[in-house]
């Protein structure tokens, strides 16, 4: 019996449906609004939340599973990013490396509420295969 066994499935394997959650996930965080299909964004609201729960709490064990979950990893600087770093300036920075501080942004303005950190916005229909797009945004709050 397959209870409490929900997934999305979409027609992907089981790898490239985590690296794409990932993905979606860390372009969500960065930019605070993506847009994508209504089916995708229906899973990503589940793991976009999840996520900043887990960076709520702000425990060494929780952050560990966020970049594990997320699959972040810290390229090494090159000697010119790491003089522009340390003036300051991240902008040099790949998306990975700037996750982690927008997700402690999202904590602290989210700390005083329970759940529901984003919402689906319906935007029309993609004209190549007339797939329903929306956009998943994190509240202003």
């Amino acid at each position: 019996m397959r209870h409490r066994k929900h997934t999305f499935k979409i027609g992907r394997t089981a790898s490239h449906r985590r690296c794409m959650i990932a993905n979606m996930v860390k372009s969500l965080i960065v930019h605070g609004r993506i847009k994508t299909t209504e089916r995708k964004a229906s899973e990503l609201k589940r793991h976009a939340d999840h996520v900043v729960t887990l960076a709520k709490s702000n425990a060494l064990a929780n952050k560990r599973k966020i970049v594990g979950d997320l699959m972040i990893r810290y390229n090494s600087l090159t000697t010119k990013e790491a003089r522009a770093a340390k003036a300051g300036d991240t902008s040099s920075y790949n998306i990975d490396r700037r996750v982690m501080g927008k997700l402690d942004e999202l904590a602290k303005r989210f700390a005083n509420r329970n759940g529901g950190f984003t919402r689906v916005l319906k935007e029309g229909y993609r004209v190549g295969d007339g797939a329903s797009l929306c956009y998943i945004e994190y509240l202003s709050e």
